[in-house]
């Protein structure tokens, strides 16, 4: 008797999955025995509108391999697209068990050459575009909990060191993806009663977005183990995206090559109170002597010029 996989029959949606990350993603799932819905737009790396159609071919190659996928081509960070992405999943399966949230595109700049329209934009597709089809998902499964059907939801949401630690010449970007990581605790929190789990994930990886900004980095070796391949962050994601994952929630994970690290964020370092208000010297002076006993923070990504 054959294993049970991992996601058999569950649903899974994962948004911007016509390449890079997403499409490793996709596969890994149906792999799994997961039943897809492959989300992209089909634009270009800047998120201009391009020809041709990523997410028929991803869902085509899925089929092919013997898997069930349908392609969803719709803008998810629109209210009608990002319906039509969860009605999609429930129209064509009758259900709905894992969002991954994971479209994004770049358009980096140093911040005083970085224009309100770049900043409007990357915002717009990483940030609006993770909440609202997690709002979407989020009010299906809420209903279906309040029917007495808890569902074992899961979402990944998709971070970034740069929304960890920041990035120079990418500070739209490294917004949008701290905003990530604040939309993932919260979700995680209000959602539990409800069934489901939500986590971020900021993976390192060679995709269309990462190859051009850091090309030595990404360039895949000649011959062993290519730690850069995007195939070696789905598995982590597979396994969030699972009934197996159960108990996890509010968590964020960097992934890398085959490196999985848990994300401790913000914690409270040295503290003063002084018990009443304080000068704006002493303020200074205590800051200073509290930062000679706080730990140095990590470099920020990328180097200006």
């Amino acid at each position: 008797m054959s294993a049970r996989l991992l996601c058999e029959g569950r649903v899974v949606i994962v948004t911007g999955a016509g390449r890079g990350l997403g499409r490793a993603h996709a596969l890994a799932y149906a792999a799994e025995g997961a039943l897809l819905v492959v989300n992209d737009l089909g634009v270009g790396l800047d998120g201009t509108p391009a020809a041709d159609g990523p997410a028929a071919r991803v869902a085509e190659e899925i089929r092919a391999a013997g898997g069930e996928a349908v392609a969803h081509g719709g803008d998810i960070a629109t209210t009608d697209g990002a319906a039509s992405l969860v009605r999609t999943a429930l129209e064509t399966y009758g259900r709905l068990d894992t969002l991954v949230n994971n479209a994004g595109f770049l358009r980096d700049r140093m911040l005083v050459n970085l224009d309100e329209d770049d900043w409007d934009a990357v915002v717009r597709v990483h940030l609006k575009g993770h909440f609202l089809p997690l709002r979407q998902a989020a009010a299906h499964w809420r209903a279906e909990a309040k029917a007495g059907r808890t569902p074992e939801a899961r979402v990944v949401n998709t971070g970034s060191g740069a929304g960890l630690l920041g990035s120079v010449g990418q500070g739209n970007y490294s917004a949008a993806k701290a905003g990530i990581v604040g939309l993932t605790l919260v979700a995680a929190a209000e959602m539990r009663r409800y069934g489901v789990q939500v986590n971020a994930i900021a993976p390192a990886a060679r995709t269309r977005m990462t190859e051009r900004a850091f090309a030595a980095t990404m360039a895949a070796p000649a011959d062993g183990f290519d730690a850069m391949d995007p195939a070696n962050v789905s598995p982590l994601v597979v396994w969030l995206g699972s009934a197996a994952s159960a108990g996890v929630t509010g968590r964020v994970f960097e992934t890398e090559g085959g490196r999985i690290t848990v994300m401790e964020g913000w914690r409270p370092g040295p503290s003063a109170d002084k018990g009443a208000p304080w000068t704006p010297a002493e303020a200074g002076a205590t800051a200073r002597e509290l930062l000679e006993r706080a730990a140095t923070p990590q470099a920020v990504y990328g180097s200006g010029s």
